[in-house]
């Protein structure tokens, strides 16, 4: 049953040419160096570009908006891609890969994590530069005083909880979200997974640069 599933997948999924693998399952063939973020790449097609990248990133992200790259007054603009905040998976849900292996899994599964993908293609000369970033940021919650005895409940129960005499029991308040930075393994992913459709598609492979480390606090 589950090898006709994933035959059944790996059919449905068509890419420029081929079959190529759902990204939950080819991650684990991507280079496993880090690479340059913002990525140059050499392409010709500003349409069949941003095909690719939104494939790579609408996998378990909803787009919010999009502003493709576009020729005006023969001069290319800038491309720009933002998607919905999406509740990080977690360790029960391995074929999501919003929230990479390990640590990122497992904050997820322990927090209400919450991650933002934006993506800027910026046109230069005989390509692209392609800037991806994921922020991450962590659900602030103001609860009854009873909440650490119902803490399993907080994520997973969504159960209408009620009162002796019969009124909902309130069991926690969202009071907003508490930004936590980048999430840079997923950015890598996501950056490695658009340049290997790419080179699927035709580009050429590219030189990999030096990885600039982001900055200690």
């Amino acid at each position: 049953m589950r090898l006709a599933l994933l035959v059944l997948m790996l059919t449905t999924v068509v890419g420029c040419h081929g079959l190529p693998l759902p990204s939950w399952l080819a991650a684990s063939h991507l280079p496993p160096q880090p690479v340059e973020n913002p990525a140059f790449v050499q392409f010709g097609d500003p349409d069949a570009l941003w095909e690719q990248i939104v494939d790579a990133v609408d996998d378990n992200f909803r787009i919010k908006d999009e502003q493709r790259v576009r020729v005006v007054a023969g001069q290319l603009t800038e491309g720009r891609l933002e998607t919905f905040p999406t509740i990080g998976s977690t360790l029960f849900e391995p074929w999501r890969t919003d929230s990479t292996r390990g640590y990122e899994k497992l904050e997820s599964t322990l927090q209400t994590i919450r991650r933002t993908v934006i993506v800027r293609v910026l046109p230069e000369q005989g390509g692209y530069l392609i800037d991806v970033e994921v922020r991450k940021e962590l659900e602030d919650l103001r609860g009854r005083p009873t909440d650490v005895a119902d803490i399993d409940l907080l994520r997973h129960d969504g159960t209408l909880r009620m009162d002796p005499q019969g009124r909902p029991i309130q069991q926690t308040q969202t009071l907003g979200w508490i930004p936590l930075g980048r999430d840079y393994e997923l950015e890598q992913r996501l950056i490695q997974d658009i340049r290997a459709r790419l080179a699927a598609c035709g580009a050429p492979p590219q030189e990999r640069m030096p990885l600039r480390l982001p900055p200690t606090e």
